[in-house]
């Protein structure tokens, strides 16, 4: 299982509707966070391993109506 943080900028008035098509509609993502600064949202999502992350953000992250760029994280170790 792979994690990754997607900081998404979005267009202007469509941060809370980008977020809620992202929890609606794609099941890799397992939370959305508002931010403040640079980007609007916070989108960690839960991918398998084979799953390739360049094609799955442009796909579905990138795709999503009202997102206007996206900064992408790819972490290697949770610590509790």
């Amino acid at each position: 299982m792979q994690t990754i943080f997607v900081q998404v900028k979005c267009e202007l008035g469509e941060a809370y509707s980008v977020a809620d098509k992202a929890v609606e509609t794609v099941e890799q993502v397992s939370e959305v966070h508002s931010t403040s600064g640079e980007h609007d949202l916070l989108i960690k999502c839960y991918l398998d391993d084979a799953t390739d992350i360049g094609h799955f953000v442009t796909e579905r992250i990138q795709r999503l109506p009202g997102v206007k760029d996206t900064f992408t994280l790819i972490t290697f170790k949770a610590f509790s």
